[in-house]
This record gives C-alpha cells, sequence and structure tokens, in this order.
C-alpha cells in the first residue's frame, strides 16, 4: 500500500467519526481555514485551475522526489477539499499519486454531496494534481 492510500484512508477514517452531513460539510469548511494562505503575487493565471467555479490557485513544488503542493480557493467549500486533497497527494511520490486509486471521494460520497459543479472542481484539481505528478516522472527519466 503506498503512501497516497494511506493517507485516503485516514481520511476516510476521520470522516467516519460524523453521521450527520452537516457535520461533514463543517468538518470540510473547518480544513479549509486551516490552509495556510497563498501570496497574492501567487494567485497568477498559470497557478489557477481551469474548470473550478470558485478561484482556485495550485502551486506544486518538487524535491526532486516528491511533490508538495500549495493551494486556496475563495470559496468555504472548495478550500476544505483542496484540505483533503493536499493531505492525500501532498508531500508524496510523483508515481505513488499516479498509482493510487482515488478512493475517497467514492467512499466519502461526495459525488452525491458535492452541486455538479463544485464535483467538477474537484475533478479538476484532481486532473491537475496528477498532470503534475506525470509531467515530474516525464522531467525526471
Amino acid at each position: 500500500m503506498n503512501e497516497v492510500t494511506e493517507s485516503q484512508i485516514e481520511i476516510i477514517n476521520e470522516f467516519s467519526f460524523f453521521d450527520d452531513w452537516m457535520d461533514k460539510y463543517q468538518y470540510i469548511i473547518d480544513l479549509g481555514r486551516r490552509l495556510n494562505p497563498l501570496a497574492e503575487q501567487e494567485k497568477i493565471n498559470e497557478n489557477k485551475i481551469k474548470g473550478c467555479q470558485s478561484q482556485v490557485w495550485l502551486i506544486c513544488e518538487s524535491d526532486k522526489e516528491r511533490l508538495l503542493f500549495r493551494a486556496i480557493s475563495d470559496a468555504a467549500i472548495v478550500s476544505g477539499l483542496i484540505a483533503i486533497l493536499l493531505r492525500i497527494y501532498s508531500n508524496k511520490k510523483p508515481q505513488d499519486i499516479l498509482e493510487a486509486p482515488i478512493d475517497f471521494i467514492e467512499a466519502l460520497q461526495l459525488e452525491q454531496h458535492l452541486s455538479a459543479t463544485r464535483s467538477n472542481g474537484l475533478s479538476s484539481m484532481l486532473d491537475a494534481i496528477r498532470s503534475h505528478a506525470a509531467e515530474s516522472i516525464k522531467y525526471n527519466e
């Protein structure tokens, strides 16, 4: 089991403590509030995720072995989704990011509880993370 899969299991286990979806939404929002802000000069078009209704900026840095992601949104619930993605994918090996199945969305029932636009945004954020991982592998070959 790789680190990405382990991180997904941790998130899934955390959410299992909540019975009510309103509590889960609140937890997601709380996670987003804990994100470190990006500097204004980082909130540029090249860091912006396309396909998100709200504004989302994602920055990827690499230490050759692992990818470090930082991100923020102007929307509370989206910032919370970003916080989940960062916990799962940041500071992980690119190969692990690409090889791990994306289990947390179904396990947390996010598609049933997010609006279509937020679901599309989550998908766009995941695509961007996976794209950075694929690029990193290609670059380091």
